[in-house]
């Protein structure tokens, strides 16, 4: 939308005057008021078709707008408290990573007392919504270039990626990789993240609440359940880090089963792990563990490459075929 500029020349004793007669209104204000009035002076038609044109334009720029705008959430864990917080701003890990070094080492002038603190343009969000955001950063890393679990009191680095979901690291090793990352001033955008890569691959923890591709493997086939496929996970040293407290092995020969459900009509991943504890004594347990958006989807992805492997089907003809097979009415019975 093109605008000109409309400049006049008043001597300031002619506007100290005015502003003393308008009773609060400042003389600009009474010059747009009568530069309306002279638009409106237009015949109708053209008035209207004019306003309509501006209205149009200054849509469709609020909705370009919006459509670049990107985004980055975070939940900080620090002396206990939980904060969740947006930033109308990209973050990944590069620059989240430099941020974490440079609280961690009180850099860059003047005390911070907490790392939200680093984001003064931050907006305080809930848990939910956090949970939303990472589904976004899921589907669309464009427009959510990053989500961030950041645990202080465990010193662990959490960031969620599109292809593995969760990835975690000691804090430590993430900022050791940001220095390593901007050692070379003369390096670029590009080389300094794979820098940053680099330090970190093969450092990646098992982490609570945090499920990645890398932990995720099935076993022992696929079982129909009405409307429900089930899966069972092999239980390893890492899940069970990621279970978090939920499961306490006690003895040597104490077990879990871990199994996860996909709803075929709903075409998605349920809400929980299903986990089924074992003691040699004979007692059992049957426990939930949440899945947040990251897991779901990461989830969704390796479920429907096992059901392919298994079948030959993708997840969702498969589930498609169970709903039919369901619904079939039964066959007459032969004289």
């Amino acid at each position: 939308m093109k605008s000109r500029e409309i400049s006049l020349w008043l001597d300031e004793r002619w506007y100290a005057a005015l502003s003393r007669q308008l009773d609060g209104k400042t003389v600009e204000s009474q010059l747009q008021d009568y530069l309306d009035q002279l638009l409106r002076r237009l015949p109708q038609d053209q008035y209207a078709k004019i306003s309509a044109e501006i209205q149009e334009e200054e849509e469709a720029a609020q909705r370009r707008w919006e459509e670049e705008r990107q985004f980055s959430a975070f939940h900080i864990k620090e002396r206990g408290a939980d904060t969740y917080f947006r930033c109308d701003r990209p973050m990944n890990d590069l620059n989240t990573a430099v941020s974490l070094r440079r609280y961690l080492r009180q850099e860059g002038g003047g005390k911070v007392d907490s790392f939200p603190d680093l984001f003064p343009d931050r907006q305080e969000i809930s848990a939910g919504e956090f949970d939303q955001m990472m589904q976004l950063c899921m589907e669309n890393p464009q427009k959510v270039t990053g989500v961030f679990d950041l645990d202080f009191d465990k010193r662990e680095f959490s960031a969620v990626h599109p292809v593995d979901g969760w990835r975690t690291y000691a804090m430590k090793d993430v900022s050791t990789a940001a220095y390593q990352a901007f050692r070379n001033g003369n390096s670029s955008y590009e080389q300094r993240v794979k820098r940053l890569q680099s330090c970190l691959s093969g450092k990646e923890l098992p982490s609570a609440g945090h499920l990645s591709a890398m932990d995720i493997s099935f076993e022992d086939g696929i079982v129909a359940l009405e409307d429900r496929l089930n899966f069972c996970l092999e239980s390893n040293d890492d899940v069970r880090t990621v279970l978090g407290g939920l499961v306490r092995l006690e003895g040597p020969d104490d077990w879990i089963n871990l199994y996860v459900n996909y709803d075929c009509a709903a075409d998605r991943v349920c809400d929980a792990l299903s986990i089924e504890l074992h003691r040699t004594d004979g007692w059992q347990e049957e426990l939930a563990y949440p899945l947040n958006a990251a897991e779901k989807a990461v989830l969704l992805r390796k479920m429907d490459s096992y059901c392919q492997q298994e079948t030959g089907q993708t997840l969702k003809e498969y589930g498609a075929q169970l709903l039919a097979e369901d619904m079939a009415p039964p066959a007459a019975p032969s004289m």
